[in-house]
């Protein structure tokens, strides 16, 4: 039987969703957890990567089981065992072909900056002092995304993609205050695909660059025209969305 977790961590002491030989992740600490529950060997395959420091307010994961398991007591287990910042919210049955991955079909990220200094955010937003941003022009930048398919000039170089091509579907930034907050979601992103359009867009925002060098940019399909990447500790992968139809109702 096929089950999928819903996980959120505090991505901080972490290198990454994604388990490592001589680094400690987030993947390594479920699969862990829950092998030790189960008491079989479990490896779960996430819905995504996140980069060292990056948090997720809800990631997915699936794993295959003999039997059907007692969701509520599971969670309850799993989460007595799991660290303070990595908790698993839920557990569903699913049809047996249902990926995290490859069935997902839209991501949401927020890159979340603060307009200041504060010690209590250093962990979770760029903060960026004494800097003013012209978030008008950013929203124009980011309105221009979509249209566009082939987003090469903000993936990170020599990763192992048969693509570029994403589908934006919302883009734009949110301001409260002394809080900065870019939504955007899409059917898939690149690897550092958000911190490298955030770092960009921050250029635009200061006046470094033009709403056409902007365009210039996408079009370049040349990572080395971009940005600086955003620091991670700002990003929250926030939505993961599948179809209806692969969730089993008990």
């Amino acid at each position: 039987m096929r089950y999928f977790l819903e996980i959120a961590y505090k991505g901080t002491s972490y290198h990454g969703w994604q388990w490592q030989p001589n680094a400690i992740s987030v993947q390594e600490c479920v699969n862990k957890a829950i092998s030790i529950i189960l008491r079989t060997p479990i490896d779960i395959v996430g819905a995504g990567r996140t980069d060292t420091g990056v948090h997720a307010a809800q990631i997915f994961a699936h794993f295959n089981v003999e039997e059907s398991i007692n969701v509520n007591e599971v969670i309850y287990k799993v989460n007595s065992l799991l660290p303070n910042d990595i908790v698993v919210l839920n557990i569903f049955n699913v049809v047996d072909d249902a990926h995290a991955r490859f069935t997902a079909t839209s991501r949401s990220y927020e890159y979340r900056i603060y307009l200041g200094r504060n010690p209590f955010k250093l962990e979770t937003t760029w903060q960026l002092n004494n800097k003013t941003l012209n978030i008008a022009k950013m929203n124009e930048a980011a309105e221009i995304l979509l249209p566009y398919t082939n987003f090469k000039c903000f993936s990170r170089s020599n990763t192992n993609v048969k693509t570029y091509n994403c589908d934006i579907t919302k883009a734009i930034w949110k301001q409260e205050g002394k809080s900065l907050v870019f939504y955007i979601t899409a059917d898939r992103f690149l690897r550092n695909m958000v911190r490298a359009i955030v770092g960009t867009s921050i250029d635009i925002g200061l006046g470094k660059t033009s709403i056409n060098e902007f365009k210039q940019i996408i079009e370049s399909e040349n990572r080395c025209n971009a940005g600086t990447s955003a620091p991670p500790q700002g990003l929250f992968l926030t939505q993961v969305t599948y179809p209806k139809t692969i969730f089993i109702h008990e």
